[in-house]
C-alpha cells in the first residue's frame, strides 16, 4: 500500500512536468528550412520573419539554408522530420510546384501541415545595364530574332523564376536558353554582371539590384505598375495580352504537428507580420505582408497546385 501511495504522487509529478513542457513551448530553439541559398530575396524575408517570430515567442528562431534539387532536400528532410514544432520548412511556390514537375519526389505537399502564408511578391524581368536591352520591347525583339540565342537564369530547375521565364516566352512565341542556379542570390549575381542575358526574378531578389542601378527592370509581372517602379511597364503591357506573374511563400510543419503547437506558430507569424520593422523590410523587397489561419493556408495551397499542375502540363515543363 505504502509503495502504491508512493507512485501516485510521483505519477501526478511527470503528468504536471509534461503538461507543463507543452505549455511551455518553444523550450529550445526552433529550426526554419529554407531550401535556397543565403543571401536572395526570400532568405532575406524568411530570416525577418524568423526573427520577429522569436521575439513574439520569447523564443528562437534560425534559419538554416539547405540548398539543392530546387529547394526539394530541405523540403524533404522537414517532411522526414519529429512533428514536435522544432522543425519548420518556410516554403515558396517550389512546395506545389515540384510534385508536377518530378515523376519520382520523395514527398508530397500533403505531407505539410499548413502553418501561415506569410509574403507575396511580384515577378520582375531584369537584364544588366551592360546588355544591349534597354526595354523590354528591345530584350523582347532580340528573342525573337535569334531563336534560342538568348539566355535566361533562373534559381532552380523548376524554381517559380524558370516558369515564369517560360510563360514569357510562350506568350511571346519565343525561345531562350536555360541555365538554372542553386538560389536567386547567385542567379542575380551573374545577370548583373551580364554573364546572362535576361532573369525573371522576384521583386525581393532583384530590387536591390535595381535600386544599385546594377540591373535594369524591363517589366513588372502585376496587374497595374508598381509604386516603386512606376516608369516600368506591366509584362501585360508588354505581350499585349493578361499576363501577371509573382511568387509566394509559408510556413509549413511535418504533417502530425499538434493543432495547439501549430496555433501557436500561426500567433506568432501574425505578430510578427504586425511589426512595423518588418513591414519596412517587407516594403524594401517589394513583398506584400499576407495574413490567416492555418485552414486557409492549406485551401490555398491546394488550389495553387491544382492551378499550376494544369500550366505545367499543359507546357509540357516537366523535369523528368
Amino acid at each position: 500500500m505504502k509503495t502504491i501511495l508512493k507512485t501516485v504522487p510521483l505519477l501526478l509529478l511527470m503528468a504536471s512536468n509534461a503538461a507543463h513542457a507543452e505549455e511551455t513551448y518553444p523550450s529550445r530553439p526552433i529550426r526554419l528550412v529554407l531550401g535556397f541559398a543565403a543571401g536572395g530575396g526570400t532568405d532575406v524575408i524568411a530570416r525577418g520573419i524568423a526573427q520577429k517570430m522569436g521575439d513574439a515567442m520569447g523564443g528562437q528562431v534560425f534559419v538554416d539554408n539547405v540548398t539543392g534539387a530546387n529547394g526539394n532536400i530541405g523540403s524533404d528532410q522537414v517532411a522526414k522530420s519529429r512533428a514536435d514544432g522544432y522543425t519548420l520548412l518556410y516554403n515558396t511556390s517550389a512546395l506545389i510546384l515540384s510534385p508536377s514537375l518530378y515523376t519520382k519526389l520523395p514527398y508530397s505537399y500533403k505531407d505539410f501541415q499548413p502553418v501561415a502564408l506569410t509574403a507575396s511578391l511580384p515577378i520582375i524581368l531584369v537584364a544588366s545595364p551592360k546588355s544591349p536591352y534597354k526595354s523590354a520591347s528591345d530584350l523582347i525583339a532580340a528573342i525573337k530574332a535569334n531563336p534560342g540565342r538568348l539566355n535566361y537564369a533562373s534559381a532552380g530547375n523548376g524554381n517559380i523564376t524558370h516558369l515564369s521565364a517560360l510563360l514569357l516566352l510562350q506568350a511571346i512565341g519565343g525561345s531562350a536558353t536555360h541555365v538554372p542556379y542553386k538560389g536567386e542570390a547567385p542567379a542575380v549575381t551573374d545577370v548583373a554582371s551580364g554573364q546572362v542575358d535576361f532573369y525573371a526574378g522576384t521583386s525581393a531578389g532583384v530590387i536591390p539590384f535595381i535600386k544599385d542601378k546594377r540591373l535594369i527592370a524591363l517589366a513588372v509581372g502585376t496587374e497595374k505598375r508598381m509604386s516603386g517602379l512606376p516608369d516600368v511597364p506591366t509584362l501585360s503591357e508588354v505581350v499585349g495580352k493578361p499576363l501577371e506573374l509573382g511568387a509566394w511563400s509559408g510556413i509549413v510543419a511535418p504533417a502530425g504537428t499538434k493543432p495547439e503547437i501549430v496555433a501557436k506558430l500561426n500567433a506568432a507569424i501574425q505578430t510578427a507580420l504586425n511589426d512595423k520593422d518588418l513591414l519596412v523590410r517587407l516594403a524594401e523587397q517589394g513583398a506584400e505582408p499576407k495574413h490567416g489561419t492555418p485552414v486557409q493556408y492549406g485551401r490555398f495551397i491546394a488550389d495553387e497546385h491544382e492551378r499550376w499542375d494544369r500550366i505545367i502540363k499543359s507546357n509540357n515543363a516537366r523535369i523528368d
